[in-house]
């Protein structure tokens, strides 16, 4: 698999902060999940009061595999759920369609096929078409809204943490054309029963467990399509 970014693991206490966090600003986070950068550096962790021994962070599959518990859940009509479908294209197979109309997004296969997602894709006057790579990847990573979004919705953080709640879900693609940051996104969600709906601020949304699929085809640097 190609090099990814990383989100730090919170401790024991990060946990609780975050989840306590994201509770109170839930329902502010709707508007989309785009982000300017993914954060580099871990907040500070609380000063320890106690000197009992804490558990070791989850990290990788056991993760991953506990926090899809803990996000939010939602039942797809399995009339759009992800198939392999037959799909004509003139494009090489590992490239990535985003059909906005349909609310489909196509990963191509070699002999004809194609791995068909449902999305969610940006609203009137929000949606972006084009043609970019993938710059960088990112295992649920933090937040961090743009200043044209916080400028709409001043109440939404600077910043927040990944993890099972976050609005960016659990993987994102970072857009990027020509090597500069497009600041559209492929990420998962934390409001799956938006799926097939128009209601993003620009970036494609996917299910979580859709993305990490995703995720683990493309690599870095592979062609994107959203039209």
């Amino acid at each position: 698999m190609s090099p990814t970014t990383r989100s730090p693991i919170p401790s024991r206490h990060g946990v609780l902060r975050r989840s306590l966090g994201a509770a109170t600003i839930l329902s502010a986070l709707a508007l989309g999940a785009c982000n300017t950068q993914t954060a580099t550096a871990p907040l500070s962790p609380p000063t320890a009061h106690t000197a009992l021994a804490q558990p070791p962070a989850l990290t990788g599959e056991a993760r991953d595999k506990e926090w899809l518990k803990q996000a939010p859940q939602g039942n797809v009509d399995p009339k759009i759920a992800r198939t392999t479908v037959d799909y004509k294209t003139s494009e090489p197979a590992g490239t990535v369609i985003v059909v906005t109309k349909e609310r489909r997004l196509y990963y191509v296969l070699p002999d004809g096929k194609a791995v068909r997602y449902p999305v969610a894709v940006g609203h009137a006057g929000m949606a972006w078409a084009g043609t970019a790579n993938v710059d960088r990847k990112g295992e649920w990573p933090d937040w961090n809204p743009p200043p044209e979004m916080i400028a709409r919705r001043p109440e939404l953080p600077k910043r927040l943490e990944g993890g099972p709640t976050s609005p960016i879900g659990a993987r994102a693609l970072y857009l990027a054309e020509g090597k500069k940051d497009t600041l559209f996104r492929i990420h998962g969600t934390n409001e799956p029963e938006k799926i097939g709906q128009a209601v993003s601020s620009g970036c494609i949304r996917m299910l979580n467990a859709d993305v990490v699929d995703l995720y683990e085809r493309v690599p870095i640097g592979a062609k994107v399509v959203v039209r």
